[in-house]
């Protein structure tokens, strides 16, 4: 069954309101793909274009939160390095990981978007008012997305949001300014 679409004007009254972008890890910050080397060490990549765009989105008034079913050192020294302070790690049960973020960060659920790739995802997803997803993403994220990227999860469909976000929000040329001549 087909999901409904939402027009552009919809998607960008829904993209206006959002003050909190909360990310998953695994297939979207990241390829979704975990390597162990020989001593039992875990290994993620994660793409430069992800990293620009979310730290542009966060100087432009947009807070960052990460929720992961996984916990890493890794995912903790990404967060640190990005300014990501609301980080919760290690946790399936995403939304009330989320209520826990509210109490620190408050904000109505209609002013969050949430980009997510799987299940887990969809507790979020479904509640928020921007649901995000990755184009290799499950197809029932697919099916509950307002928004997918055509980037798949780790190759820069973050920052394919953020641009977005930005754009309907009218600073991705402030936040372009500086890296441009004109």
């Amino acid at each position: 069954m087909p999901r409904t679409v939402l027009t552009r004007p919809e998607l960008l009254e829904k993209a206006r309101k959002i003050k909190l972008l909360v990310l998953d890890v695994d297939g979207v910050l990241s390829d979704g793909k975990i390597y162990f080397d020989n001593n039992g060490l875990e290994t993620k990549s994660f793409n430069t274009l992800d990293g620009q765009g979310l730290k542009q989105l966060k100087k432009s008034g947009v807070e960052l939160a990460i929720i992961t079913g996984r916990k890493s050192a890794i995912v903790e020294r990404r967060a640190k390095e990005l300014g990501i302070e609301l980080l919760i790690q290690g946790r399936e049960d995403k939304f009330v990981a989320l209520q826990e973020i509210l109490a620190k960060y408050p904000c109505e659920l209609e002013n969050i978007a949430h980009m997510g790739d799987d299940w887990p995802d969809l507790c979020v997803m479904s509640k928020v008012g921007l649901a995000l997803g990755v184009a290799n993403g499950h197809w029932q994220v697919k099916e509950l997305a307002d928004w997918i990227s055509e980037r798949k999860g780790g190759e820069g469909a973050v920052r394919d949001a953020c641009d977005m976000l930005m754009l309907a929000q009218g600073t991705y040329q402030q936040a372009l300014a500086p890296y441009v001549s004109l």
